[in-house]
């Protein structure tokens, strides 16, 4: 099956929000683990305004199935993760004002600096993954800088799938065909949903892991944490037939 791993921002620009410590960003992490997580994802940014260096530290020791750490590898970051370690890094190229994640790599323009980094990490036993558009010609690139995986960056396909989604899926389809065939592992995230996540991964050949939080930490606002995180692993198991709004306990009289 297809890896969850859960997005914690969300949590932590709560808590920053207010100032404190509610909610309890490493409690966070440790419920949705307990609640079927297979891994939990960060991406803190150079203001901090979510995920704080000082979380990635203290998650280190906290996280017992696969932490990843993505984010642009300006200087800060790539200490970040030489010193904490994670199972997997995702390396993207966000601007610094940028709201959210808005663009892949152009990794044929910025192959040199990519494989220099990819190699950095990889020697220190960290996989590599590679965000990127769903630009089959991209592939080949990645696989020249030694990443393990790319991850596809899908807010186009979530922007069409209620229009056309046999049209919104379609590139993601091919470029995860060519990552196969170069060997590379397939890693998708942003703006997956209860919606679309399903037909994602019936079509998607190959997918190891989607990275969901935003969707799913509003979900959880109506449906509670842990019945969200069974929600989403059963939109992973593909072939149950039965919508996961619709299997939430029934309250007795």
């Amino acid at each position: 099956m297809c890896r969850l791993s859960v997005n914690i921002n969300k949590f932590a620009t709560l808590r920053n929000a207010r100032g404190g410590n509610l909610p309890n960003v490493l409690q966070a992490a440790a419920d949705c683990e307990r609640f079927g997580a297979r891994g939990i994802t960060i991406h803190p940014r150079p203001d901090q305004r979510h995920i704080r260096y000082q979380d990635a530290k203290e998650l280190k020791s906290l996280v017992t199935t696969e932490f990843n750490i993505e984010g642009n590898p300006i200087p800060s970051f790539q200490d970040l993760v030489l010193q904490i370690l994670p199972h997997q890094v995702t390396l993207v190229p966000d601007a610094h004002n940028a709201l959210t994640s808005n663009a892949g790599w152009d990794i044929r323009r910025n192959i040199s600096r990519l494989t220099h980094l990819v190699d950095s990490f990889r020697s220190k036993g960290i996989r590599c993954s590679l965000f990127i558009d769903p630009i089959p010609d991209m592939v080949r690139y990645a696989a020249d800088t030694g990443a393990d995986r790319i991850e596809l960056y899908t807010q186009a396909y979530a922007h069409e799938f209620s229009a056309n989604r046999e049209k919104a899926v379609a590139p993601y389809i091919a470029t995860a065909q060519v990552a196969l065939q170069f060997g590379l592992g397939v890693n998708a995230g942003h703006d997956l949903n209860l919606d679309n996540l399903r037909y994602f991964v019936e079509k998607v050949p190959g997918l190891l892991e989607v990275s969901i939080g935003h969707a799913l930490i509003c979900d959880s606002i109506y449906l509670g944490l842990e019945n969200t995180i069974q929600a989403y692993l059963r939109e992973l198991t593909v072939g149950t037939a039965i919508h996961p709004r619709f299997c939430l306990p029934v309250p007795q009289d």
